[in-house]
């Protein structure tokens, strides 16, 4: 993963938006995120929210995360992990929107600026469900976010 930020830096890339399940996400918090251990810790240990708090009960790990890191080549690359409340991929969609709705609005619909990334479990890609229906949305003028990442995890 890190290189293909790395390789997305020197081609333009300005952001990636990130979308996983559950299996892998510290080792991308800290590894890939630069999230320090202190504060993915800390937060295993609970944080008090007020009564207007948007947070939830979930997992810790299951909330989302953004930073900026800097690539070999000096340049500034914004990295968001999108929240995913689930051990599913419910998530891939929202990532392929929030992209999309960024490259509209924010990158003035140049897609070459931001790019999904969507890490998959090692039975998702079966041909039925979530991940299918978002392949297939891929072909929509409407949901084209100029190509996404897939990184499959496969487990043993």
């Amino acid at each position: 993963m890190d290189s293909v930020i790395q390789k997305g830096a020197t081609t333009g890339i300005e952001e990636f938006t990130i979308g996983m399940a559950h299996r892998g996400r510290l080792n991308v918090l800290a590894n890939i995120m630069k999230k320090t251990y202190k504060e993915i810790f800390s937060e295993f240990e609970g944080k008090n929210f007020d009564e207007h708090s948007t947070a939830s009960g979930d997992v810790k790990y299951h909330l989302g995360f953004s930073t900026d890191v800097e690539a070999e080549n000096g340049k500034k690359v914004h990295l968001s992990l999108c929240p995913n409340p689930s051990h599913l991929e419910a998530v891939d969609p929202v990532v392929e929107g929030l992209t999309r709705s960024k490259i509209d609005f924010k990158y003035n619909g140049d897609h070459t600026k931001i790019a999904p990334i969507l890490i998959h479990g090692d039975a998702s890609v079966a041909g039925r469900g979530i991940v299918y229906e978002v392949l297939q949305m891929e072909k929509l003028d409407g949901y084209r976010t100029g190509g996404t990442i897939h990184r499959l995890l496969i487990t043993k």
